[in-house]
């Protein structure tokens, strides 16, 4: 069993939250406005729920928020250790503020948390590099972050808390979700699988599952809230329930999931192969709500690779799965990741993925080149192919996938799909855009007041990544 952060330790960070709210009331008074706060989120979907919470603790300690860091009293960056580019970009953004900051005769707070901080030469770096930066929390200390907030609000030398851990569930931690119709719903935390290329289980802590019980009530409430969507979501779903003392599993819960009132649609991510049974291949051919969707990353295609990722399946093993969802569930929405240049792949190997993408034909595939992450066992190993090589098979799988992406979305076309509407197209205002249950992204025209609920949309047109349509009502 994980170790469960107690009510008397919630209490004393909501202290805290009232101490900066009682603040931020008296800096109202003073300057007219209230005091605001910038967060932005890099990475996966787990750092979007933390962030998610880390606005919910902000907003009960009186804080508004802006999307502009100029505009911003504190600016907090929620970070991504998975891949280089995401950290590069996090210290660009680091100095940009740096010259903001002191513009502001440093009357601004910056605040960095989340799995990149959580490695110690990182948090060593910011110190050293990066002293205008006011607090740093790791990925454990997510649930102290008011305490933390107020002794850096307080203290004239930052405040850093990356402590290493296993990690603990902690609940009943304010959220503030980005949408009222859709929810991302975690139901565990952590990973065990230590693939070779991953930084996620030394940064994240081993696997802990939430309660059933705890799981059902935060979806209950967010029902009550007017939310429909759910997502539930974990490092390896399929994991779920292996260190609680009760009688559950990752199907079990999604069948508990089902039968819960007002939820019209369940989603989850992310599944390992490895551990994808049938009892959830079951579960989700016979539960009405949850969509046919499964995010399934095979990374390689060649089982030498894969034994050298650590990742306890062959190429056969994986199509074998693949072959058993689509026999029970023919219309399912398939995605994948996919990992290119892992240091020992040949291009011989390159070749064993595009047959694996030919013979599956993902609907979407997210495709990465290796990114070296200190620490990982494959940092150690020595490129076989040269990086002009590299970027010549991560175009070609682009092109590969991309024809078998526009071809599944070609089949949509005269069809009529059931399409909750998430709001404004990013493109064109005019434009309305939402999900249908394959999770396949939908455009067409309506009126705002549709946003939140859930329409009939003729596809009349389909795109490489999106579909367009019109309103079949």
């Amino acid at each position: 069993m994980a170790e469960v952060i107690t009510k008397e330790q919630m209490n004393e960070q909501c202290s805290f939250m009232a101490k900066i709210k009682e603040e931020n009331n008296i800096f109202a008074i003073t300057h007219g406005r209230e005091r605001r706060a910038c967060t932005k989120t890099y990475g996966c979907q787990q750092n979007e729920n933390d962030t998610e919470r880390i606005r919910g603790m902000l907003k009960e300690c009186g804080f508004s928020f802006v999307d502009d860091e100029e505009e911003a009293d504190l600016v907090i960056y929620n970070t991504c250790a998975v891949r280089e580019n995401a950290e590069q970009k996090v210290f660009g953004r680091l100095g940009i503020l740096k010259h903001i900051k002191e513009e502001r005769h440093g009357d601004m707070t910056i605040a960095v948390c989340g799995c990149m901080v959580q490695q110690e030469h990182i948090a060593k770096q910011i110190k050293k590099v990066h002293n205008h930066v006011d607090l740093v929390f790791g990925t454990h200390a997510l649930y102290r972050m008011p305490k933390l907030l107020y002794e850096a609000m307080h203290r004239k030398k930052a405040v850093f808390d990356i402590e290493n851990s296993d990690g603990a569930i902690a609940e009943d931690i304010p959220t503030m979700h980005e949408s009222k119709y859709q929810a991302w719903v975690s139901v565990m935390f952590g990973c065990n699988n230590f693939c070779s290329y991953c930084i996620v289980p030394y940064v994240r802590g081993r696997e802990r599952s939430r309660k059933s019980e705890d799981i059902i009530n935060e979806i209950k409430e967010l029902v009550k809230g007017g939310c429909s969507e759910i997502s539930l979501l974990g490092q390896n779903v399929n994991s779920y329930g292996k260190d609680l003392d009760e009688d559950i599993d990752f199907a079990k819960l999604l069948r508990l999931v089902n039968e819960v009132e007002g939820v019209e649609r369940i989603r989850f991510m992310t599944s390992h192969p490895k551990d994808l049974s049938d009892a959830l291949i079951d579960a989700m051919a016979e539960c009405d709500k949850v969509c046919h969707q499964l995010h399934l990353p095979f990374q390689a295609g060649n089982d030498r690779v894969l034994r050298e990722m650590n990742r306890h399946y062959t190429r056969d093993e994986y199509l074998e799965k693949i072959r058993r969802i689509k026999k029970k569930i023919p219309d399912i929405f398939l995605s994948s990741d996919v990992i290119v240049g892992f240091p020992t792949e040949t291009n011989e190997d390159f070749e064993d993925t595009i047959k694996v993408i030919e013979e599956v034909e993902f609907d979407h595939i997210y495709s990465f080149i290796y990114s070296r992450r200190e620490g990982t066992p494959a940092a150690k190993l020595d490129f076989v192919l040269t990086d002009e090589e590299i970027h010549k098979n991560f175009n070609r799988l682009l092109e590969v996938q991309n024809a078998i992406s526009k071809r599944k979305n070609d089949a949509y076309v005269g069809t009529v799909q059931t399409v909750l509407v998430e709001g404004k197209s990013i493109k064109d205002e005019n434009v309305l855009s939402g999900r249908c249950d394959s999770s396949k992204i939908v455009n067409f025209k309506g009126s705002p007041d549709l946003i939140g609920k859930y329409v009939k949309v003729k596809v009349t047109q389909a795109m490489t990544w999106s579909l367009n349509g019109e309103l079949a009502e």
